[in-house]
């Protein structure tokens, strides 16, 4: 993913001890570069110590930013000194901008309390958010009041405020993919798509009609179709699969990649059973397993909403992520439970060496629609089990009646209990888990549920609540 870019902005006030602002300045630039992000800051030749106190210093701060607003992800607002506030909120407004904003203050040196060296920075982040607040900006908050910029807490709300900053830009200009129909016993996936393009998320559809007739149009000598059934077969184990079964699978990601390629899409959702089935013969599950691989998501059975989180938290983690249901439970142990899918879910999630041969990854047949539109019309799921980690959980809904989009959130283990059983799966660990499984039956959400190997449930809170206006709740 390319570095996060942050505008930045060095608060300075005429009767503090400027030369702070130089040296907190370097400073900051410093860690950033350090922990990969890109800087669009005024220099010390534009103005003094590259800080802003002035009008004329905030004309300057808007210009330069509005000429990268392209470029810019965010804002960094540091205060080296106690700052002017007026001069960084101007600033913001005249630069147009309307990204995520985080308020840095440094601490004071208890041995540096004199007027030549006493910051003050403590006080005056509580004037530059009062004035942020009074303009309606919209702004994030250190996890410490003051800190130094070298400090491992500050370099870790850095990577938070950058995942935010994917998140929100990322979602606010998201184009998603919508092929066939939602599956008619599946209404559970109803969603908004007028919710969502008010977000900044578009839809584009396929039909399965068009999918399948592009597909059947691939010619065997077509070196797109060579190519795709190489990459499949060095993807995943394909022992077994009956060569015309590779074949169609091929088709269809040829076809699924150019269309998405072409549309400059972030991800798929697409209707995996059962017309796919009786209808072309193959389950597509390979094919979204290795887009969902590749950081282009892609959810079962059309659930754009669904999809929405996948994409939320690859944008906050750079990881893949997949789409599971929320299947049985485990045992007697009320905070644990098995997640399960036909499968469709990325590589990257599964256990690299199985300790047991059904836990292997492999290509296999979805063996719950086996038995109604035949074994041979089903071949294309992966399957395996889940590696043992921590992972973060997403769903994404949207509220017709009341016109907003809500969101629940967590974070959990997935385990090593022993289980046997088909498809991919995994046994998961969340604290309180009948509290979050109540919430979820009470507020009527889906049985999906996005899941990802990371910890970024701050992050998404963060960008959801604040940035976008998303209902949201956040499970502890």
């Amino acid at each position: 993913m390319k570095p996060v870019t942050l505008g930045v902005i060095v608060g300075n006030r005429g009767f503090f001890p400027d030369h702070l602002c130089r040296e907190g300045r370097q400073r900051v630039l410093k860690v950033l570069e350090e922990e990969g992000f890109k800087a669009v800051a005024l220099s010390e030749e534009d103005t003094k110590y590259g800080s802003i106190v002035t009008i004329s210093d905030s004309q300057k701060c808007a210009d330069l930013f509005k000429k990268h607003r392209e470029e810019i992800d965010g804002i960094l607002i540091t205060l080296p000194n106690f700052g002017e506030e007026r001069a960084i909120v101007n600033a913001l407004r005249w630069s147009g901008l309307d990204v995520p904003v985080l308020v840095h203050a440094f601490n004071d040196d208890p041995e540096k309390m004199t007027i030549a060296d006493r910051r003050d920075s403590f006080c005056g982040k509580m004037s530059t958010c009062n004035n942020l607040t009074q303009f309606g900006i919209k702004f994030s908050l250190t996890s410490l009041h003051t800190m130094d910029p070298e400090w491992p807490e500050f370099r870790a709300d850095l990577q938070k405020f950058g995942a935010v900053c994917r998140v929100v830009g990322g979602l606010k200009k998201a184009r998603l993919g919508a092929i066939g129909a939602r599956p008619a016993a599946f209404s559970t996936v109803r969603y908004s798509e007028k919710l969502f393009e008010h977000a900044g998320i578009s839809v584009e559809t396929l039909d399965l009609s068009e999918l399948f007739g592009m597909a059947g149009r691939i010619k065997a000598d077509d070196p797109r179709l060579t190519a795709k059934i190489e990459s499949i077969a060095s993807y995943v184990p394909t022992q077994g699969i009956p060569t015309e079964s590779m074949m169609r699978m091929a088709r269809l990601g040829v076809v699924i990649d150019q269309w998405a390629q072409e549309n400059a899409l972030d991800g798929t959702a697409i209707q995996c059973w059962t017309a796919m089935q009786e209808y072309y013969g193959v389950v597509p599950c390979t094919i979204m397993s290795m887009m969902s691989d590749s950081l282009l998501p892609s959810a079962c059975e059309t659930d754009i909403a669904g999809l929405v989180g996948m994409y939320a938290m690859v944008l906050a983690s750079g990881k893949p992520s997949a789409i599971v249901d929320w299947n049985n439970n485990f045992g007697s142990d009320p905070d644990r439970a098995v997640i399960f899918h036909c499968s469709n879910l990325p590589k990257a999630l599964f256990v690299e060496e199985a300790a047991a041969a059904e836990s292997a990854l492999k290509m296999d047949y979805q063996a719950i629609i086996a038995g109604t539109v035949g074994k041979e019309n089903t071949y294309g799921t992966v399957t395996g089990r889940l590696k043992p980690q921590t992972f973060t959980y997403c769903r994404v809904s949207t509220d017709d009646l009341n016109g907003k989009i809500r969101t629940y959130i967590g974070e959990g283990e997935l385990t090593d209990d022993p289980l046997n059983t088909f498809g991919g799966y995994g046994v998961v660990c969340i604290p309180n888990f009948q509290k979050l499984l109540a919430h979820i039956c009470e507020n009527g959400f889906e049985h999906h549920v996005a899941i990802n190997p990371s910890r970024v449930a701050p992050a998404l809170n963060e960008a959801f609540t604040k940035y976008l206006g998303w209902l949201t709740y956040y499970h502890k």
